[in-house]
């Protein structure tokens, strides 16, 4: 039986006509194991996981993998064996086992992400005063575009700051959800601000090229031209710091796609801000246009991806079938599983299950499965909230479904 027909039979305890979004986002993505259980044991315990649907006979040993990769038209059958590979382990996993790496991974990286944090917010305090000298002195509109992008570096900064602060003291008789909400609120108030003052470069700019009656050049300004390449270095260094922590905390993920604009805006900005004193004057404004326009660009996307949050995007496909396999085997007594959803409220998830047990279950017992499965699921990385309903058949029209 290959791993699809598996997986369609584990499926298969779910109603025809419900269907789940199986939208990805790239940056959240499941963090897959790279090892390969052959054998079915688990890494960190030599007792195999429950598998009561014969998952892991799907598994692909790593040797047929390599040996599928050596023909030149079998490398993608590897890829998709490999990938199934990663899926089985994934679901198989005890949640346990997932919470207890997700706490594993928070604790190491509570340290790291400080100091990226408090890094970020010091260099970007000292470099905005650098760039806005680079920018008045040499009265460069490229390099005014850079200096202004440092300025809201500032602002991005305290603001995700005191957001963070404030998320984590809201008064949940108040605020019953949580602050999660607030960051990716944040992050979009600042996108908005971020493309008015880009507006106002762009406007300037064509007034400069419009208004300029020679072809004069601009002075060149040595010093500041050393001053952005300063901060250029420092915003690498930082870029390369947050790179690998980008994943474990949004307000890191937010300052690593900073200092990685900026690497673009400042290297650019040198180099528009000399060819308009060396080459052609047209080349700085132009430049400064370039550069709005890119960062204008930069913070939509970014925008929208906070919106698809904020709006409900659907979890990973992965994630949902983690849901779907746990909520399937977790109790003898659930019989059916009716409708999983997980979807975002901010950077998490909301986990919505219905499950169907026998019309003659106690109460107590129905009550006691579905609130150690509720419990199980809230502690998994990336969990919210998570709710757990209980019916006794699966015919009716699917719960919170909006009839037409």
């Amino acid at each position: 039986m290959s791993n699809i027909q598996k997986l369609a039979a584990l499926e298969a305890k779910i109603p025809e006509g419900i269907q789940f979004t199986d939208t990805v986002v790239p940056d959240q993505l499941p963090k897959f194991s790279t090892h390969v259980d052959i054998e079915g044991t688990s890494a960190s315990s030599s007792v195999l996981p429950r598998d009561p649907f014969q998952l892991r006979e799907g598994v692909v040993p790593q040797e047929r993998l390599v040996e599928l990769r050596r023909r030149k038209k079998s490398k993608h059958i590897a890829d998709y064996q490999s990938r199934q590979n990663d899926l089985i382990n994934y679901v198989l996993k005890p949640m346990e086992e997932h919470t207890e790496e997700a706490r594993l991974d928070e604790e190491a990286a509570r340290l790291p992400v400080k100091i990226a944090v408090w890094a970020s917010l010091i260099m970007n305090f000292v470099l905005c005063i650098i760039q806005m000298y680079a920018a008045i002195s040499s009265l460069s509109l490229s390099l005014l575009s850079t200096g202004i992008d440092s300025v809201f570096d500032i602002g991005s900064n305290v603001l995700l700051f005191w957001l963070h602060r404030k998320a984590q003291k809201l008064d949940v008789n108040k605020w019953p959800v949580g602050g999660a909400r607030l960051e990716t609120i944040g992050n979009i108030v600042y996108g908005f601000l971020m493309g008015a003052v880009n507006l106002v470069v762009i406007v300037e700019s064509i007034r400069a090229l419009i208004a300029k009656q020679n072809d004069d050049l601009q002075s060149f300004h040595l010093p500041s031209i050393i001053a952005v390449s300063a901060a250029l270095g420092v915003k690498l260094i930082l870029f390369i710091f947050t790179f690998s922590l980008r994943h474990k905390s949004s307000q890191v993920q937010v300052l690593w796609e900073d200092h990685r604009n900026d690497l673009w805006i400042n290297g650019f900005g040198i180099l528009m801000s000399t060819g308009g004193s060396k080459l052609r004057w047209y080349l700085d404004p132009m430049g400064a246009i370039i550069i709005a326009l890119g960062v204008t660009i930069s913070w939509t996307r970014t925008i929208y991806g906070q919106f698809e949050l904020l709006a409900g995007k659907s979890a990973p496909h992965e994630f949902l079938q983690l849901l779907i396999y746990k909520a399937a085997t977790f109790n003898d007594e659930i019989e059916r599983v009716d409708t999983v959803r997980a979807y975002h409220s901010g950077p998490d998830y909301f986990v919505e299950i219905d499950v169907v047990m026998g019309a003659n279950t106690p109460l107590w017992k129905a009550h006691d499965i579905s609130q150690q499965l509720q419990d199980k699921i809230e502690v998994l990385p990336n969990v919210e909230r998570a709710f757990v309903h209980v019916d006794h058949e699966a015919t009716h029209i699917p719960e919170h479904r909006r009839l037409p």
